[in-house]
């Protein structure tokens, strides 16, 4: 009898201590795959800081500087006299954040009156808007350059911003948000004698923000890393941004890598900043609208 309730008892902690131990087994495995991962992530990111520390012969060097060096403010140097950089990065920060406010107001404004507003033609006229997500770029930009060349725009600021500031993908980001508004809201503060204005700055916007924040970093980020359109609109070394510019440094016969990596991890500061800023908001807005109750 008592053999029996010993073997009874051990039985049931074994059978206890499994699941504990598969659950265990679980944490490690993700925490063993998340460190691999992160690994993989950061890794790209220290060795740019650190090549962009070194000279060009050290970056190709055998073995391969794994640790910061000394030829900073020579990389530094060398970006300033050769691209003006200064002026670039200035350049980037004015055009970036000009064309995310402009892009935000058309795309947000447009986002509601598809979702809000019954008019003929609407359906059409979104399906229209969003065959621009499968147009490749390139064929756009003959057009888009003539047009500029006409407007007597070339090497300014509003060639760069304009062409752009209906986006297909932020227009349809803020449709599918503002979708999931109920219309008895918006009812209810038109019956309160709300005008349209103010029903949009006072009612609409303040439910918005993830979605806003998620469109900005978006918006952001587009303008901050694009390469081709400016490449073909500005003309003038000092008015390039930080793409332009560091592709400009690109010799036939010597390129300074050095200097080119250093200016690459300059650029990367902003758009770390524009995301850990609004990464609260992030997720949520890309996901507003997705569900509908």
């Amino acid at each position: 009898m008592t053999t029996s309730a010993r073997g009874t008892a051990k039985a049931a902690g074994t059978a206890s201590r499994s699941p504990r131990s598969r659950t265990a087994g679980r944490s490690i495995l993700l925490t063993s795959g998340l460190a691999i991962v992160l690994a993989a992530v950061l890794v790209p990111f220290y060795w740019l800081v650190v090549a962009g520390t070194h000279s060009t012969d050290d970056i190709f060097g055998s073995p391969p500087a794994l640790l910061p060096g000394s030829h900073l403010g020579q990389n530094l140097r060398s970006l300033r006299d050769t691209a003006s950089f200064d002026e670039v990065v200035l350049n980037s920060l004015l055009i970036a954040v000009l064309y995310t406010l402009a892009a935000g107001a058309v795309c947000t404004f447009a986002g509601y009156a598809f979702a809000k507003y019954r008019f003929k033609g609407g359906n059409a006229l979104f399906g229209v808007l969003m065959l621009g997500l499968v147009i490749p770029t390139q064929v756009t930009l003959i057009p888009l350059f003539k047009m500029m060349a006409e407007l007597e725009w070339l090497n300014t600021y509003q060639a760069v911003i304009m062409p752009n500031l209906a986006l297909p993908f932020g227009i349809f980001l803020m449709r599918q948000s503002m979708g999931a508004l109920p219309d008895e809201l918006l009812d209810s503060g038109r019956m309160d004698g709300c005008g349209e204005f103010r029903l949009f700055f006072g009612v609409v916007l303040p439910p918005m923000k993830p979605a806003l924040a998620a469109l900005g970093i978006f918006l952001f980020l587009y303008q901050w890393n694009d390469f081709i359109w400016p490449l073909i609109v500005l003309r003038d070394n000092a008015s390039f941004t930080i793409p332009v510019a560091l592709a400009s440094l690109q010799g036939v016969d010597k390129t300074d890598y050095g200097a080119i990596l250093t200016g690459t991890a300059i650029a990367a500061i902003p758009m770390a900043i524009v995301f850990l800023a609004l990464q609260r908001h992030f997720v949520s807005g890309l996901l507003a609208g997705a569900v509908k109750e």
